[in-house]
Order: C-alpha cells, then structure tokens, then sequence
C-alpha cells in the first residue's frame, strides 16, 4: 500500500476484473482506518477503530455520550500522540472526574461497528437520561432539503466510498450547520457532537442527519446531546425505536427524496 494520503484517505494501487475476463490498474482512494486510544489522566479507556480526522471532536464526543464528562471545560488539557500501532488521544480530567471514571469499570475494545462491547453486565447497557421534551416532527420537505445538501458535501465517501457521515441541519431553515464523516457510524456522530458542542451550538435547535441505520447506541448518543430528531437514510433496530420512544426522540428512517419512514407511532 503506497504511504500517499490525503486527510482521511489513502492512495492504492488496484486492479478491476471483469466477467469477460478483463482489469484495469489504477490508482485509487481508499478511507484511513486506524486504532483511536482515548486515554484518560495517563489509562487508556477506549480504543476504537476510526478514521484519524477530527480527533478532537471524536474524543470530546465519545467522552460526553459515555458521560465521563459533562462539558468541554472538563478536558482541562489535551495532546494527540501518534504512536507505532495507532494514535492516542491523551485528555487531562479533573481527579473527581477520573476517580468516577474508574469506578465505571469499563474497558471497551471498540471496533467501527459496536457500540457495546467490553461491558461486564447487561445492567450496563441501560443508560440513564432524562426524557427529552415532546417536539413536532421535522417536515417531509426540510428533510428533502437535507438529504441534498448532504450527499453534496459528504467528501470522504464522494472520493473513496464506505464513509459514514453524520450532520447537524437548522430547524429554522435547513441549514447544514455541520459534517463529519468516519468509517464508523458512531464515531462519525461522536465527531458531530463534539464539534458542535466546541461551537455552542443549541443542539435543541437542530436535526442530526445520518447516512447509516439507527441502532441503539445512535438513539442514545443523541438523546445523551439533548437533540429531539435523529433523521438516518437506513433502518432503525427494534432496541432504537423502543428507546427513541421512552426518551421522546423523533426518529425518522430510510429518508428519500419521496418516502420517509416514521417510528415514532
């Protein structure tokens, strides 16, 4: 594999057959995966596979939707080390904070598709959240309106394909207020909240928008970040709807241009 890169891809030499026998060589984008150690006070809590941009908002993200943190303030330093086998995210927390953290007892060993592995109970797998307040539905057309926008600005997947990507829309007018892609789903999100929490941007105001199905785990980052809509171009599992509900989420799958499907019913 050629060491050429761009941010967040890489370049490969690649060969395309064909039924009649037939290749092409090229040179070709394929996105960057790489180990992602999140590590607290000097422990690595979390590694996670992930494409290396925007690892800031990734690690302010995951650190907020596991709640060991509660605002950005809380990360009192930071320093993003790249290592032989991967990169670490070194954040300094407060000792009140690591010692909660610590109490946790949870190691995860992440990789691009799980959101819960390295939990030592299923009691662990119920979070706790405040139900968020009853919003109307986003409208058929805003939701138009962003799948546009979307697919125009999502880079990554443009050049090399099997990108997530997750955004943030304005209630108000549609406006795409954020983007960022990952070969993970979750991550993606993480990257999302933490971006737009660096920003001060009402997250109630607003609508996430993503390329992926809606699990689980994506319900609960978005409830855990107070937005009220989470809007995904595939399906949702039977565990995201059910929790979509308990937490008054508006979760809406398989947005097209002429269909959308509706779960909270």
């Amino acid at each position: 594999m050629s060491k050429e890169k761009a941010s967040g891809l890489v370049a490969i030499n690649r060969k395309i057959l064909t039924a009649d026998d037939l290749y092409d060589d090229c040179r070709d984008w394929v996105v960057e995966e790489q180990a992602i150690a999140l590590v607290y006070n000097g422990i690595s809590h979390a590694v996670m596979m992930a494409t290396p941009t925007n690892l800031l908002d990734f690690a302010i993200g995951f650190s907020l939707s596991e709640q060991i943190i509660q605002q950005v303030s809380d990360i009192i330093d930071h320093e993003i080390v790249e290592q032989a086998h991967g990169i670490e995210v070194q954040m300094m927390i407060s000792s009140r904070l690591f010692t909660a953290l610590k109490r946790k007892r949870r190691s995860l060993a992440g990789n691009s598709g799980c959101g819960l592995c390295g939990v030592e109970s299923l009691q662990q797998t119920v979070k706790k959240h405040p139900p968020l307040a009853p919003k109307p539905l986003v409208s058929f057309q805003q939701i138009k309106t962003a799948l546009h926008a979307f697919q125009a600005l999502q880079l990554l997947n443009k050049k090399a394909g099997g990108v997530h990507g997750a955004a943030f829309f304005s209630l108000e007018n549609s406006q795409l207020l954020c983007l960022r892609e990952d070969v993970g789903r979750h991550n993606a999100l993480d990257k999302l909240i933490g971006a737009l929490v660096q920003e001060n941007v009402d997250l109630a105001q607003g609508f996430v928008l993503a390329s992926s199905r809606a699990s689980y785990e994506m319900v609960d980052k978005t409830v855990a970040a107070g937005i009220s809509h989470l809007i995904t171009m595939s399906a949702a599992t039977s565990k995201a709807i059910v929790w979509a509900k308990q937490h008054n989420l508006n979760l809406i799958g398989f947005a097209r241009d002429k269909r959308q499907v509706v779960y909270n019913c």
